[in-house]
């Protein structure tokens, strides 16, 4: 069959978006092809998206980048998978990916491709706090960079095991979506670093769970969160939990989706009583509703 001028546009155009998402590598010995797929198909700045490899000997040793940025892989239906976190202030456009497959019987294997990432435009908060709450003093200043340093530091310790299993549950119940994912602040009159999480406006005392199953990293009470709790749920993936008024749970407890791990309060830099809630993968910071999303079937 012969194809027109159009049709080898068309042709050539399909193939070009479909190489973004599924990339077929040559013949690893006797063990077929390899094929990367990403999902979902489109991904935006502040996304939390997966990669799946399939074709790769089960012995292989895989290693993985975005950007590079390193990736932690786990065993998924045959396969390989692993979470890919796009920062809220990754720039859109197009990331390198690379992957590096090593088994005893053949040389190492590279496949690459490429991401486009997607622009997400974000919301202007404007906020007015106590004076005291925005311009701090020397000692409490001092406190707050220790506090935001911590914080980093266990953001960057990848747990070798997966905890978590299935869907995401929602950290409180209802069914009014958080906010504020993003939000450029202005807190009197001056520009301040972007919300990195969620909020949900709840009563005092309103149970908070755990969003899946994990091992808590930190319960903690700080100056601008609060009263928090830190899940560690494998492989780089934090969820966040600030502002509580009490935690009910400890240092190094593993949990279980559903679990309740305090309450909702207003501790901290808060306005109100609010669940401010939040999620890393690795130094990452994410949209924590694309958790629910995730489709990753176990």
């Amino acid at each position: 069959m012969r194809l027109g001028r159009a049709g080898l546009l068309l042709a050539a155009a399909v193939l070009a978006s479909a190489a973004q998402f599924s990339v077929l590598a040559g013949p690893l010995s006797a063990h077929g092809k390899v094929k990367v797929g990403w999902h979902p198909a489109q991904v935006r700045v502040g996304d939390v998206a997966w990669l799946e490899i399939h074709g790769v000997p089960e012995s292989a040793v895989l290693e993985g980048s975005l950007g590079g940025r390193p990736l932690s892989f786990f065993p998924y239906a045959g396969g390989r998978a692993a979470l890919v976190g796009l920062d809220l202030e990754t720039k859109p456009g197009i990331q390198p990916w690379r992957l590096a497959i090593m088994t005893h019987a053949d040389p190492p294997q590279t496949v690459e491709g490429r991401l486009k990432i997607l622009k997400r435009d974000f919301q202007v908060q404007r906020l007015t706090l106590p004076t005291k709450m925005v311009d701090l003093d020397p000692e409490t200043e001092r406190r707050a960079v220790a506090e935001a340093d911590q914080l980093r530091t266990l953001y960057r310790t990848v747990t070798p095991e997966r905890f978590w299993r299935g869907r995401f549950t929602r950290p409180v119940g209802g069914t009014e979506p958080g906010t504020g994912f993003g939000a450029r602040r202005v807190i009197n009159g001056h520009p301040k670093a972007p919300h990195t999480g969620i909020d949900f406006g709840a009563a005092p005392g309103t149970p908070v769970v755990a969003v899946n199953d994990g091992r808590v990293a930190l319960v903690a009470d700080f100056f601008f969160p609060g009263r928090l709790v830190v899940i560690d749920h494998g492989l780089g993936l934090y969820t966040l939990y600030f502002h509580l008024q009490e935690a009910k749970v400890t240092d190094g407890e593993r949990v279980s989706r559903g679990q309740p791990i305090g309450t909702v309060g207003a501790t901290g830099r808060a306005t109100g009583p609010h669940l401010h809630f939040g999620a890393h993968v690795g130094a990452a910071r994410i949209d924590p509703a694309t958790l629910f999303e995730l489709t990753v079937a176990d």
